[in-house]
């Protein structure tokens, strides 16, 4: 009798009581999870609600262990993120090394041909014009072969490259960083991803001098490539190619946008990449020729030196030893204070940056499969933001992907960045 009075009293109370149903929702838990329930029900049963208590423990099953491939895969990643991290501080410390170099070097060179100058003028006139005559060729050609030697690396040129390395290895190491962030578990395909820009930055900016450093004057100029280069993904055969108008949908991707970014990729080909390259040329035309003129002068001067002293000769080879000296002085300052090497890196650099460009719009638009490509919208802004323009400024590309406008009626570049 009292077992069916503590019944209907527990059987009263959970329905009166709506708060232990509806207000108090159970939370949710994964399939695994399993739910005792427990009613106790002391003997000297008086009042329901003093001594019935239904008691719910949520006993969590034991979290499923990660596969082993993942957690290597996980590892390797983290060891990559650490290898940029510290690559980027080597070049960061290897590249003010050699931004000093460029700076003594330069004024070392300058000091040694301008005091060889000044004794090659004094000689004439001073009692001892042996010692003189001997210690300005001996500088003349002291700086003739330093003059050779800093051509031939250019320092600033590999200041610059140590800069750019810098600065895309942290690129590297935030991406890597960002992507270990993320709860999506990482594959394999991600460690091959960041283990190829890897490898390609370390061939685009070598850190040894000798040997495998980059030829200063190349015979053609090309964008610096710092990136993997991408494999041509297999078409259906009834796919349509990225230059052919395709009416596209989902994803963010629409006609107007593809017209966009085919007018942009057409502008960067025909102007910007263009005109890097063009200027690029002249520069490295110019620093070859200052290259060679510096320690030619030099070397003529020393030459000029030993002719010091000796009858008729010996008035015009001071001449030619101090015109020869300070000459070579003046060319071994515009090439370097100018820093002709690096501003031939820097152009480079930007003709590689609008390279890097195209090949991330025709990776785009040659995918047939829409939803397979980066969302639209994010796409169009991260062009947008790389040329330095406003999304409302990508508008006025779309005319430029007609087959109607010519290549030289595209008078404006596309990007105002660089």
């Amino acid at each position: 009798m009292a077992a069916l009075r503590a019944q209907r009293l527990f059987l009263a109370q959970s329905s009166s009581s709506p708060s232990t149903s509806t207000a108090r929702p159970r939370p949710r838990r994964s399939g695994a999870a399993t739910c005792r329930a427990a009613l106790r029900a002391p003997s000297g049963i008086h009042t329901a609600r003093d001594n019935l208590s239904l008691n719910l423990e949520w006993v969590d099953a034991p979290p499923v262990p990660a596969s082993p491939s993942a957690d290597v895969c996980l590892e390797r990643l983290r060891a990559i993120a650490e290898a940029a991290a510290d690559r980027a501080e080597m070049h960061d410390i290897i590249g003010k090394q050699r931004d000093n170099w460029n700076h003594l070097l330069l004024h070392s060179t300058n000091s040694l041909t301008l005091a060889a100058s000044v004794m090659a003028a004094l000689a004439p006139a001073a009692p001892a014009v042996v010692a003189l005559k001997a210690s300005a060729g001996v500088l003349l050609a002291s700086a003739a072969v330093t003059m050779a030697a800093v051509n031939k690396i250019q320092p600033s040129q590999l200041a610059e490259e140590q800069r750019n390395a810098t600065r895309l290895w942290r690129e590297l190491e935030r991406d890597v960083r960002g992507k270990l962030a993320l709860d999506a578990p990482t594959t394999r395909a991600d460690v091959k991803e960041a283990m190829d820009r890897v490898l390609a930055l370390d061939a685009a900016y070598p850190l040894p001098l000798l040997p495998g450093m980059l030829e200063k004057f190349p015979k053609t100029v090309e964008p610096a490539r710092w990136w993997p280069r991408r494999r041509p993904a297999a078409q259906p055969k009834n796919s349509k190619s990225f230059g052919r108008r395709a009416v596209a949908s989902g994803n963010g991707w629409t006609q107007d946008l593809e017209d966009e970014m085919r007018g942009i990729l057409r502008v960067i080909k025909a102007k910007d990449e263009q005109e890097f390259l063009t200027v690029g040329k002249l520069v490295l035309n110019l620093n070859r020729g200052l290259a060679v003129a510096g320690p030619a002068l030099a070397g003529t001067a020393a030459l000029a030196t030993a002719f010091i002293g000796s009858g008729e000769a010996g008035a015009w080879a001071s001449g030619a030893a101090v015109f020869g000296g300070a000459l070579a002085a003046a060319v071994n300052t515009v090439e370097h204070g100018g820093q002709m090497g690096m501003l031939f890196e820097l152009l480079r650099n930007c003709a590689g940056f609008y390279r890097k460009i195209q090949e991330d719009i025709e990776a785009n638009l040659s995918e047939p499969d829409v939803e397979r490509r980066e969302r639209g919208e994010v796409f169009a802004t991260k062009v947008a933001l790389k040329l330095g323009r406003s999304l409302s400024d990508l508008k006025q590309f779309r005319k430029m992907a007609s087959p109607s406008v010519r290549d030289e009626d595209i008078k404006e570049f596309a990007g105002k960045l660089f």
